[in-house]
């Protein structure tokens, strides 16, 4: 997990504006936004609580470098990126004015357009409230949604398949609680696999958000919704997350999505346009 200073564009901008006008200290947020700290500032640069510093060369990089996030360890900056031996893509972490978010291969795992990973987190799990019980998190990316599930949930099992996902959120502030909240239990695998070993009606809510169907095209199929059937207890709750329905591509995909689950057996599937996806009961 990360305890060193991250920044971004949005950081840095401030710090060298607290360096042209000469202060000593500042105000700036070490943590992408959660949290605001005082910082020392000297002719060589800005000194962190807890001993970090970076250079002003080092802040006028960041501040130049449109929506990267970088950690500060040991001195020096390091962009949060890597890449997925997996998939073979480039994952990073995109910074955003709330939340940031995780590219991969360019393309940002979240909503960003009129609104920012946090809001669109939180829409989700309004679609779905009350989030109660047991809850599957089929996907965990950066944890945003096992993490407020687990605010009132008993217990969130989370499924990643990718490590390097899981390397870039050991590094985003915003997903710390992913790590460190005794109610969320992380698996790492395939999700279409894992959900094998789950019990019949084990599940109270599962939250579906998975990549564009072009990425995991399995975990859109009839075979996999069965699965989801399964384990969903009776009076269960599923929400799908699908992409913007007004789109050509989310509008074709929700009606084959809908389509599936009432295949499979669940009820009641209605749109919820503003979370980008739909909702099921068993």
């Amino acid at each position: 997990m990360n305890n060193y200073p991250v920044l971004s564009q949005l950081q840095a901008e401030a710090l060298l504006k607290a360096r042209q006008e000469q202060e000593v200290s500042a105000e700036v947020s070490p943590d992408l936004g959660l949290s605001t700290a005082a910082v020392s500032l000297s002719s060589e640069g800005v000194f962190f609580p807890g001993g970090e510093q970076a250079a002003w060369g080092a802040v006028e990089k960041i501040a130049g470098a449109d929506n990267k996030c970088f950690v500060i360890r040991g001195g020096a900056i390091h962009d949060i990126k890597t890449f997925s031996e997996h998939t073979n893509l480039a994952y990073s972490l995109y910074a955003t004015e709330g939340a940031p978010t995780m590219l991969i291969s360019g393309f940002p795992m979240h909503r960003i357009k009129g609104t920012d990973p946090h809001r669109d987190t939180l829409e989700k799990i309004k679609a779905l409230a009350p989030v109660v019980g047991r809850v599957l998190d089929t996907t965990t990316g950066l944890g945003y949604t096992a993490i407020e599930a687990a605010k009132t949930a008993g217990q969130v099992i989370t499924i990643e398949i990718d490590p390097a996902a899981l390397e870039i959120a050991r590094q985003n502030p915003w997903s710390q609680a992913l790590f460190n909240n005794p109610k969320i239990t992380q698996l790492v695998g395939s999700s279409f696999e894992k959900i094998k070993a789950f019990d019949e009606g084990s599940f109270s809510r599962i939250i579906h958000d998975p990549p564009t169907l072009k990425l995991a095209g399995d975990l859109y199929s009839a075979a996999f919704y069965r699965e989801l059937y399964r384990v969903l207890a009776l009076n269960g709750q599923l929400f799908h997350y699908i992409g913007n329905p007004e789109s050509k591509t989310g509008s074709t995909t929700t009606k084959g999505v809908i389509r599936r689950l009432r295949e499979v057996g669940f009820k009641k599937v209605n749109p919820k346009p503003k979370a980008f996806g739909v909702t099921a009961y068993k």
